[in-house]
């Protein structure tokens, strides 16, 4: 139809503005409060009606970017395994990790606690998932302790919740390094 937007526009478009969104939280440490849907809008290119189309509400588009940020966490897995032994890719993915968990942060605290209930109950496994195939990797190859889970390492990452956000860029990779240390054969 003449006049109407192409599917594969509005694709682009909605690509475009989670991308910036992410972008906008990562560069602000995750303070939601410094996302401006408006500077979003300008900078995907796109104006303010097709950002509110895509995303009728804030928390509808910090969901969006959280759903992106955890698929891009869990897809990275079969690479870093392809490229690099466990223990490495195992290193690579918790490194990565520690910017999901940056964004998460900002978003649990914008999002209604229901809404992030829902959220996190439709898409949590797929972390567990993950990490379980770099541990049963890692265990494969005799570079991780056996008797470690996926559930034991998401409990000690937990603590990355509790490091305050001017602390962060300091604590984070220190708390995952000592984490990695602690998942090494005795």
């Amino acid at each position: 139809m003449p006049g109407r937007e192409r599917r594969s526009d509005a694709v682009a478009n909605r690509d475009r503005i989670v991308e910036v969104a992410r972008a906008e939280l990562s560069e602000s440490n995750g303070a939601v409060a410094d996302l401006k849907l408006h500077r979003v809008a300008k900078a995907a290119g796109v104006g303010q009606g097709t950002l509110y189309r895509h995303f009728p509400t804030r928390e509808h588009l910090l969901a969006e970017v959280y759903r992106h940020e955890l698929t891009q966490l869990v897809d990275a897995v079969a690479p870093l395994l392809a490229e690099h032994a466990p223990l490495r890719a195992l290193t690579g993915w918790l490194q990565r990790l520690i910017e999901y968990v940056r964004v998460k942060r900002g978003v649990m605290a914008a999002i209604e606690a229901s809404a992030w209930h829902d959220l996190h109950a439709d898409q949590g496994h797929r972390l567990d998932e993950a990490l379980e195939a770099l541990l049963d990797a890692g265990r494969a190859s005799g570079e991780l302790r056996a008797e470690v889970d996926a559930a034991d390492v998401l409990l000690l990452l937990g603590a990355l919740a509790r490091i305050p956000e001017a602390e962060w860029d300091a604590r984070a990779h220190t708390a995952v390094t000592v984490i990695v240390d602690g998942l090494r054969p005795r």
